[in-house]
């Protein structure tokens, strides 16, 4: 995850629990890796696209 140590991975979420309350992190967590699905899904189609746009030419 990005290099981050142990240590700065507790304080990030401590200050999410703080920002966010303990009732909203899972909510935003779950918004997170949604957002993060599409846009990955997104990633594959423009590939996909771009292949096929190689394909016929």
């Amino acid at each position: 995850m990005a290099g981050l140590k142990p240590q700065e991975l507790l304080i990030i979420l401590v200050i999410l629990l703080v920002l966010f309350g303990g009732s909203k992190v899972p909510q935003l967590a779950r918004n997170i890796g949604r957002a993060q699905k599409e846009f990955k899904t997104g990633l594959d189609e423009g590939a996909r696209d771009e292949d096929d746009d190689v394909d016929s030419a």
